[in-house]
């Protein structure tokens, strides 16, 4: 919780005194009362106490003193909203490595689940594309809000063959969405997941394309999906070799951290949905304040009501 108008809580400072005075105020009377009556006839002229309960009232007011306090301070409270425009593109390896079996079923089919549940969770109003690459990139969709185009590029995910051009993936998507139309003159904000399990290594430097990103306001989410036990078997002639291939996750944390954006990293599919909700939840959405002065400035109103009956019920008796 964050305030409009902070200094106000300033006056908080005033409850500490005002306790103070009050106290003082009970010892003068406690004191009056024992210079007028000796203390061993208190008992026979008042043997019914007041007890805690004289003091209700006041601590009922302090209580709402404070809180009035608060609300006119003008709380607030972050909430997220579904975003009016935004553009995402999705980047997938489909190198031969990603048909490695140790992410269940495959590290592919893992990926085009997660990929499914984020475009399922952003609201419609977000532009949502599809890439896919492996020695090249392939534009399977440019980013539209129509995302029952987006689910079908998605299933249409196949294994490639050998390379890893990541560099080249990350231009590509750069300049597809560098190039949507502007609405109002401006661009809408946009981002770059990109889910591999290895290194590049065709094309273009990926960190030279990741600072090209970062340099068009295009963080890029990373995420490395494997294990250092995965394999895939190769043929080579008549003989099947199996092949390991860990995950390598650094070189993708690396691209994350120059485009400004995070790096995630999964070892089996559960994970790598959990990471795309919270991607849609995060790209999907911006984080407003919204004030809740109104809740504060009702309850306080209702604890100055609620003392004053109290005040009304004892303070004739309790004096």
């Amino acid at each position: 919780m964050s305030f409009s108008s902070p200094l106000v809580l300033l006056g908080l400072v005033a409850i500490p005194v005002l306790s103070w005075w009050y106290v003082s105020q009970q010892r003068r009377r406690l004191r009056a009362t024992e210079a007028f009556v000796a203390p061993a006839l208190s008992r026979s002229l008042a043997p019914r106490q007041p007890g805690w309960r004289r003091h209700a009232p006041m601590i009922v007011f302090a209580v709402a003193i404070a809180v009035l306090i608060v609300a006119a301070a003008r709380p607030q409270r972050t909430v997220a909203v579904p975003v009016d425009s935004a553009a995402i593109m999705l980047e997938n390896d489909v190198s031969s490595s990603m048909t490695a079996t140790d992410v269940h079923p495959s590290r592919l089919v893992a990926a085009q689940r997660a990929a499914e549940r984020l475009v399922a969770g952003v609201p419609s109003t977000v532009l949502v594309g599809q890439l896919e690459f492996a020695r090249r990139p392939v534009l399977l969709q440019s980013p539209t809000t129509d995302h029952s185009l987006t689910q079908a590029a998605i299933a249409q995910l196949r294994p490639g063959g050998g390379g890893t051009a990541i560099g080249d993936a990350i231009e590509t998507a750069v300049h597809v969405l560098t190039t949507l139309p502007a609405k109002g003159g401006k661009r809408p904000p946009s981002a770059i997941v990109l889910l591999s399990d290895g290194t590049s290594n065709v094309g273009i430097s990926p960190l030279t394309a990741a600072r090209d990103a970062k340099a068009q306001h295009i963080p890029i989410y990373t995420i490395a999906l494997g294990t250092p036990n995965g394999t895939i078997a190769i043929m080579r002639g008549s003989r099947t070799v199996i092949t390991p291939v860990p995950v390598s996750p650094q070189e993708l944390a690396q691209i994350a951290t120059s485009s400004g954006g995070r790096a995630y990293t999964a070892a089996d599919s559960v994970k790598a949905s959990a990471i795309y909700a919270h991607l849609a939840t995060e790209l999907g959405h911006k984080k407003v304040k919204r004030e809740i002065t109104a809740g504060f400035a009702g309850g306080g109103l209702v604890l100055l009501l609620f003392g004053s009956a109290l005040s009304l019920r004892w303070f004739g008796r309790l004096v």
